[in-house]
């Protein structure tokens, strides 16, 4: 298929085909709508001397004009002006975690047309970047980026997403022996000690002020937790948090926000927020009070979420990127997400990679550092 792109010079106007179109992607998650981009831009882009951030919006169409494939991305100049600027392309979603897979929007069968589509583009364009990053690439994107010159692959990301059968015994008489077992005891030990919960489930646009100011409080409890598997805190800054307001209150609107809530005497323990896209469930971040642990209150509340989705009619369930036995104890399929550099010719890319790449490992290093010196303490 031979693509047309086009620079779109506004995101409403493309919004309604854009959303049309996201509805043919899979897997289904909020970060490649529109309505995530538009929010992202006015929370995350800079526009400072020493950083300017500005939205380049492509558009994919066919030889009929039907819209296959939407490319939102930012140009990130270091400085703002002068003769040393650095200019770096990426997908929208450049945040410390808050956006969990960024990239490009289009049906799977058409994402390696668009991705050979785009890089047509740079290199029509390469006077205007020195260095490009990939992230949340396709397999199939993967393969058509392979072919460019100048690629640097900067890792993997998995993506776990289960396939609901029609009734919660059904998918409780697929899991494995351990996580039966691990139901079972989450659900006993509460019986044991003489504790009733219920799980809410709140979806109206009145009450998600007080579930956002719920799982911010026990995001950061989580996050705080000693000895457990490390989860940052993605919302410690305001801006994160007002970002994650203002995408949950549209949500709301639209009918597609849920805050899966476990509550016991009248205390939220455990909450995880979830965004519901036509058949598919996205699980987003999580948090619940230490004090439950030993409860496994999380994991009942994931549980009950999925339990939640089969009753719903809903097909998927995306338990969202990152390996950990949290989502991989359900069996689900894995599903492979790709990241990669592409740097121009010139002798500037070659430094902008390098400085990049050498602020990334740094980055990580002290990632590491911090996260030891925690579970020290």
């Amino acid at each position: 298929m031979r693509l047309t792109v086009k620079v779109a010079h506004s995101l409403e106007a493309l919004r309604p085909e854009w959303e049309q179109l996201e509805r043919t992607s899979f897997p289904r998650t909020p970060f490649t709508q529109p309505r995530w981009s538009s929010l992202w831009l006015r929370h995350f882009a800079q526009q400072r001397s020493s950083l300017n951030d500005t939205l380049l919006l492509l558009s994919f169409r066919d030889q009929e004009g039907a819209l296959r494939g939407v490319a939102p991305m930012v140009v990130s100049q270091r400085p703002a002006f002068g003769p040393l600027r650095t200019r770096m392309l990426q997908s929208l979603g450049s945040d410390p975690n808050v956006t969990e897979l960024s990239g490009r929007t289009s049906a799977p069968e058409h994402a390696p047309a668009v991705m050979t589509a785009l890089l047509q583009y740079l290199e029509q364009h390469r006077a205007s970047w020195d260095l490009v990053y990939f992230s949340s690439l396709r397999d199939t994107e993967r393969e058509v980026l392979a072919q460019s010159p100048g690629v640097h692959w900067a890792g993997e990301r998995p993506d776990f997403v289960l396939e609901l059968p029609p009734t919660w015994e059904a998918f409780r008489a697929g899991l494995g022996r351990n996580i039966k077992e691990s139901l079972r005891k989450c659900y006993n030990s509460l019986k044991r000690d003489g504790y009733d919960f219920e799980v809410k489930v709140r979806t109206a646009p009145a009450e998600m002020e007080e579930a956002l100011t719920q799982f911010f409080r026990l995001h950061a409890a989580r996050a705080s937790l000693p000895g457990a598997v490390e989860h940052h805190d993605v919302f410690a800054h305001e801006h994160s948090r007002r970002f994650l307001r203002d995408y949950v209150h549209e949500a709301a609107a639209a009918g597609e926000a849920r805050f899966f809530q476990l509550v016991i005497d009248g205390q939220v323990v455990a909450t995880r927020l979830g965004f519901v896209l036509d058949e598919h469930l996205y699980l987003y971040f999580s948090g619940f009070d230490p004090a439950w642990r030993h409860h496994s209150v999380m994991t009942t509340t994931v549980a009950e979420a999925i339990r939640w989705a089969i009753d719903a009619r809903l097909r998927f369930v995306n338990l969202s990127p990152g390996r950990d036995v949290s989502k991989t104890r359900w069996g689900p399929c894995e599903l492979t997400f790709h990241a990669a550099y592409l740097r121009s010719h010139s002798l500037r890319g070659a430094l902008v990679h390098h400085a990049y790449q050498a602020s990334r490992d740094e980055h990580s290093k002290l990632s590491r550092l911090l996260a030891f010196a925690k579970r020290r303490s």
